[in-house]
């Protein structure tokens, strides 16, 4: 997505060079993209801000390592990705809240179901390994082909294949008891 005409090597040249305008313009591109992606693979809302604005400061000081060889949005899925790997490994575990609670209301007790529901896919996500839920956001979430995946998580097309269908089975597995 380009607002402004300019595309994003442009603004990634202009910005190694020091201009501050071109390095603003490239977080308002992707901010929304990399918030995204955080809170889709964090679950945490502060988390995931704080590892939003960890991975600008550190486009901002890796500019110069950037070799163009794949898309801006590719390097930046990969920061991405590895700073929400590295915040999950340094979490301690816990337990979620349990939330049922009685009604006799059956709209009430639809619309509980449905957040239930929803909160189960949830925390069926939180419990696939990071190995899984890096690709399962990135492919089914954003959009992202498998090529582009292979190349942000650092492995082959295949293990990106069987990282998804792992992830997929398991979140069937999660939601099988709905029916």
């Amino acid at each position: 997505m380009q607002r402004s005409g300019v595309d994003d090597a442009h603004l990634v040249t202009r910005a190694r060079a020091g201009r501050t305008d071109a390095f603003e313009e490239l977080v308002r591109r992707h901010r929304d993209r990399v918030h995204r992606v955080a809170l889709r693979m964090l679950g945490d809302p502060r988390e995931a801000e704080d590892v939003t604005q960890d991975v600008f400061l550190q486009v901002w000081r890796s500019l110069d390592r950037f070799r163009g060889d794949s898309a801006f949005t590719t390097w930046l899925h990969r920061i991405t990705v590895n700073r929400c790997l590295n915040v999950q490994r340094a979490r301690r575990p816990v337990e979620p809240l349990d939330t049922d609670r009685p009604s006799r209301d059956p709209a009430v007790e639809a619309a509980v179901e449905s957040r239930l529901e929803l909160d189960d896919v949830r925390h069926a996500i939180a419990r696939l390994t990071p190995e899984q839920r890096a690709p399962l956001v990135l492919r089914e979430l954003e959009g992202c082909t498998y090529e582009e995946l292979a190349e942000i998580l650092d492995c082959s097309v295949s293990a990106v294949r069987s990282r998804l269908h792992r992830a997929r089975i398991e979140l069937l597995n999660a939601v099988r008891g709905w029916r």
